[in-house]
Order: structure tokens, then sequence, then C-alpha cells
């Protein structure tokens, strides 16, 4: 099943309805574009829901090792800078970035664009989609993302200010950098 995108040119939700709206229908997954599409996103089964919970357990533990900042599941929505409300598969902020917001902004849907995200394609997913999607990230500020493909037995990794490099799996990534000591091996993901 596809996600489904409502074009709501003539209507404009605030930040706040879109929170009450996802808040009112919990049961559903919601993103929303920069052009204010909404995109009702369907849910997984149980072998991509296996893979991504074993991205956020991996992600978790090295976080948990360093304390270098916080670990968000898919369930978390980010308002990015362009307007737009978008929840990756897996990602990580910074520790002192996230300690700056307030309060309400950690609540609610938190306005900062994540350091480091993942995004694993489901066999039904389009890969232009998940690739715009990526590029958007980029876009926002995020530093270091990864596009899993298993479909394609392929990984897309994405740096600011850099052209995308494409792996063959299975490959070692590491979080270079950003995420010191943070290596996945993409062989449990084929």
């Amino acid at each position: 099943m596809t996600p489904l995108a409502l074009n709501l040119d003539t209507v404009e939700l605030t930040d706040e309805q879109f929170y009450q709206l996802c808040q009112n229908n919990r049961e559903l997954q919601f993103e929303r574009t920069a052009k204010g599409e909404l995109i009702i996103m369907p849910p997984v089964g149980g072998e991509s829901g296996n893979r991504e919970a074993d991205l956020i357990i991996d992600l978790g533990i090295w976080n948990r090792q360093t304390q270098l900042g916080y670990t968000f599941s898919s369930s978390t929505v980010f308002k990015l800078p362009n307007g737009a409300n978008r929840s990756p598969d897996a990602a990580w902020i910074q520790k002192q970035r996230w300690e700056a917001l307030t309060p309400e902004q950690k609540r609610k849907f938190p306005p900062i664009a994540p350091d480091f995200v993942i995004e694993l394609r489901l066999a039904t997913d389009d890969l232009e989609m998940l690739s715009s999607k990526m590029r958007e990230y980029m876009d926002a500020g995020v530093i270091l993302g990864w596009l899993i493909n298993p479909q394609q037995q392929e990984v897309g990794i994405y740096r600011q200010g850099q052209d995308v490099e494409v792996r063959n799996l299975p490959t070692e990534l590491s979080g270079e950098n950003l995420l010191p000591g943070f290596n996945l091996s993409l062989y449990s993901y084929l």
C-alpha cells in the first residue's frame, strides 16, 4: 500500500491544526509537505517493522553508550524550516541542539531538522518520492542521511553539500564524524 497524498490547495492547516489532526487520529500517521499536501502513511508489515526496529535499536544503543544526543522513532514528526512536517524511520539530534528547544517545542512537533536520518524503503514505496524526501532533509540542514533500498540491494548516503554516494548491499556504514563510532552492517537488512 502506497502513501496517500491529499492536495489541500484551498485548505491551509496551521501548525496547531495539523498537530490536533494528528492527535485526534493517532491510529494514522501523517506527514505534510512544504507545499501543504497531507500525506497519510500506510502501516508497515512485519518484515519492514522488524527492519525499522533494528535500525532504531542499533542507533539507540550507540547513543546510550556515547550520550551525545537523542534518538527518535518513525512516530516522531519534525517541523522542518521549509514548513514541511516529516517523520524519518530513525533520527538523531545532537544533545546541545535538542536541549536548546523549549519544553513546549519538545512536547509537540519539534521545530528542528535532525542531524541524522535513516529512511528504509518498503516494497511499495516510490523511490523517487523517498529520494526527494532525502533531498528535502538535506536542504533543511540534516548533516548525514541513509536511504536503505533492499529492493535494489543498495543504500544512498546523503551528506551535506555533496553528491549522493550509492553503495551496493551488503555494506558497512559509518556515522562518520557526526556519530563517532557508530557503524551499521547492512548484511541483516537484505
